[in-house]
């Protein structure tokens, strides 16, 4: 049976079997720390009945107005445990919070190349709101879809009406894109 219980700062020493996917961005502590510390309620592990980390959901609620959402920062499940619904249980989670916090949507960014992740937040109702070019910097730089799903309280779905055209990631880096989420909406003037 699993359990779903928050992620503690102990945690961060057993979590590396989560980690080690390719697909998986990694922090360091000092980042895990910030949002354990901000966003308590956002940082949700799913633990096997032998006390393993099978995978884990990191994310804040930010914006304001008409823009205050719930940003999932990070979802990972080990290779062990996949395709078993703890993502989509993970996610269910967050969007719960987000709920709670009167957020308009949630939003998440994902490597246009990730097929199976796209697939599976597409199954669970986001849709792809704008492309990112090059956000993901490494040999070879990768843009990222921008992913929403509108939650009740944008009950006119205006949180989800897609971007027409794509982003430079010329003044949104991944690191300022996480520190403070800069906003190209329909709804709000572009910085």
């Amino acid at each position: 049976m699993t359990t779903l219980r928050p992620f503690t700062c102990d945690d961060l020493f057993k979590f590396n079997n989560v980690n080690f996917d390719p697909l998986t961005e990694t922090y360091g502590l000092s980042f895990y720390t910030q949002y354990l510390a901000r966003w308590p309620e956002y940082f949700q592990l799913a633990e096997s009945p032998n006390g393993q980390i099978m995978g884990y959901i990191m994310g804040k609620v930010e914006g304001h107005m008409d823009n205050w959402h719930g940003h999932v920062t990070a979802l990972t499940v080990s290779p062990d445990y996949r395709r078993l619904g703890l993502a989509a249980l993970l996610m269910s989670f967050l969007e719960d919070v987000s709920e709670k916090k009167r957020a308009y949507f949630v939003d998440l960014f994902v490597r246009k190349s990730n097929k199976v992740a796209i697939n599976m937040y597409q199954n669970l109702g986001y849709i792809i709101y704008r492309t990112i070019l090059e956000y993901y910097a490494g040999d070879h730089d990768e843009d990222a879809y921008d992913m929403r799903k509108a939650l009740s309280r944008d009950v006119e779905r205006k949180s989800i009406i897609p971007y027409s055209h794509p982003e430079c990631n010329k003044f949104l880096s991944k690191k300022e894109a996480i520190s403070s989420y800069i906003v190209t909406s329909p709804m709000v003037p572009r910085i």
